[in-house]
């Protein structure tokens, strides 16, 4: 997750992220969990695969009816147990349309409860008034809603649901209106990325303090849809070049600016910088390197599916990533252990790129982009992340 804002304002973020710093990422606001140097997971959970929508792009494959073998609520209760005693800093609970789940709200109480950050992933759908003045009294941190554009139709194909943009509208200003901390978020596809300027400015109009800009990766039912739709590097520029001024233009304690899934799009902040702000471009140089590299799976990201099996990141859910499963062994001792394959690669894979990732002069900063649109394009996951811009214009030369 790169925050354009955060990055083009650094004068005023760089003094609280050297505060926070050193600090147990349990004790700091979630909003600088990853310049601390501790390094524990932000763990996004699948808490069911059932969802009420059926999403072009989605990641997991989330339909009508839940898995069998989705983990029981006790199963829950002692994963939520483990994760508080780890001290993790934020459990993003996730789906599928985690509000579906029967017994959604008794792990939310639960984690709570144990201490824990808890944040909501949602389509938005199913938050009425009454279930956002829930979520205000249950102490979540952060719930975020996806809107694919401002017209009806854009957003309603995607989630091939009519009327699912009405909804998710109202949902967003239902959580307004309970004064909890939300965000848009948007995938960009070709069908789509046109929209974008117009959904920010509908997201300041609704007061939502966050917009943020996922680009859509191979993964789930969002294969078929990168195969089809996904953008042309002159089309993901145009985007960047529109949120870079966007970020430029706002105050940045009403709306934050940022994108997923492309650590590159923090060296395209830095360039921009150099040229135009040297100031802000050297504290936006040290607000990347406290990151320790933008991209975060198996580090400072973990994903737990419905089944309780673990993978680097949430759009990493293949069989051969499978870092283990909290039926076999507790999460926190799988995570913990060096001697796992997958971690351990993830761990160092700087050291393992190939090709332009290799002799990229800001490999450090961004860890090579995204491995699984490598896999995806090439078969290999060291391979050159195909939606770097860099390696795009080194091609060309």
């Amino acid at each position: 997750m790169i925050s354009l804002t955060k990055l083009i304002h650094g004068k005023g973020t760089i003094s609280d992220a050297v505060k926070y710093r050193e600090r147990d990422p349990y004790l700091v606001p979630s909003d600088y969990v990853r310049f601390t140097e501790t390094r524990r997971p932000v763990v996004f959970w699948n808490v069911t695969n059932k969802c009420n929508l059926s999403c072009v792009h989605c990641y997991i494959d989330a339909g009508p009816s839940p898995l069998g073998n989705q983990l029981s609520l006790d199963e829950g209760k002692s994963f939520i147990a483990d994760l508080a005693e780890m001290k993790i800093p934020l459990l993003m609970f996730t789906g599928g349309e985690p509000i579906l789940r029967d017994d959604f709200w008794q792990l939310v109480h639960y984690a709570g409860s144990r201490g824990l950050k808890v944040a909501l992933s949602t389509n938005g759908t199913l938050i009425t008034k009454e279930t956002a003045q829930r979520i205000k009294r249950l102490g979540l941190e952060y719930v975020g809603v996806s809107l694919d554009g401002v017209a009806e139709k854009t957003h309603d194909t995607f989630r091939n649901q009519p009327g699912s943009f009405v909804k998710a509208v109202q949902g967003v200003r239902n959580c307004v209106e309970a004064g909890l901390k939300c965000g848009i978020r948007m995938t960009a596809a070709k069908s789509n990325y046109r929209e974008t300027i117009h959904l920010i400015d509908f997201a300041t109009r609704l007061r939502v303090p966050r917009f943020c800009l996922y680009w859509l990766v191979p993964s789930g039912r969002g294969a078929q849809l990168y195969t089809k739709q996904k953008l042309e590097h002159e089309e993901a520029a145009w985007i960047l070049d529109l949120l870079y001024k966007k970020a430029i233009e706002s105050d940045p304690e009403e709306v934050e600016i940022l994108t997923v899934d492309a650590p590159q799009d923090g060296i395209y902040v830095l360039t921009r910088l150099e040229k135009e702000n040297p100031q802000e471009y050297e504290n936006a140089l040290k607000l990347l390197e406290f990151t320790g590299g933008a991209c975060s799976a198996g580090d400072r990201v973990a994903n737990v599916n419905p089944e309780g099996n673990i993978f680097p990141c949430q759009f990493a859910q293949l069989p051969e990533l499978r870092i283990g499963n909290i039926r076999e062994k507790k999460f926190s001792e799988i995570w913990n252990d060096r001697s796992n394959s997958v971690l351990s690669v993830f761990r160092e894979k700087v050291n393992r790129l190939k090709g332009k990732c290799k002799e990229c002069l800001y490999k450090s900063l961004c860890q090579g982009g995204c491995r699984i649109r490598a896999y995806v394009e090439y078969g290999d996951f060291w391979a050159d992340d195909p939606f770097c811009p860099y390696n795009f214009k080194m091609s060309m030369l």
